[in-house]
């Protein structure tokens, strides 16, 4: 059983089901495989004290990953090599593996960099950045009179 996307714009279309022809052909995974790099989504968020790094990255172990820091650039890295099963196999298609790959990221200036701390677990390597004592927001409440 194939499913089939449904756009209900194509119906004001000049000639009926063109657009489906070609949404089939050049949005097929066989194309954008090939084109999407393979790297882990990272999620990026700050908090008053700190900037908080989250990499998806299962089936990794801690000691697979560098962790590196120049001037202001962090970069993470992981070169894995293929092991004797898992390169026997004929995969039909293949998704999550992460053979090698590098994300860098810019620090802010604010960031404390003596003070990095990195953790893997459940798959997710979590970097803690925290904030230098100056850039910590200051918040009171001010009064209205």
């Amino acid at each position: 059983m194939t499913l089939v996307k449904f756009n209900p714009e194509a119906r004001k279309m000049l000639v009926p089901g063109l657009t489906d022809v070609f949404d089939s052909i050049f949005n097929d995974t066989f194309f954008t495989d090939r084109v999407t790099t393979r790297v882990p989504a990272a999620n990026i968020s700050e908090t008053q004290d700190a900037f908080h790094v989250d990499l998806a990255a299962p089936g990794l172990k801690k000691e697979d990953f560098k962790i590196n820091l120049e001037r202001n650039v962090l970069t993470v890295s992981v070169t894995q090599v293929a092991e004797g099963e898992q390169e026997q196999r004929n995969y039909a298609k293949r998704e999550f593996y992460y053979g090698s790959f590098l994300r860098t990221f810019t620090l802010p200036e604010s960031a404390n960099i003596n003070e990095i701390q990195a953790t893997y677990t459940d798959g997710v390597l979590q970097l803690h950045i925290p904030k230098q004592e100056e850039a910590k927001t200051l918040s009171r409440q001010i009064e209205i009179k």
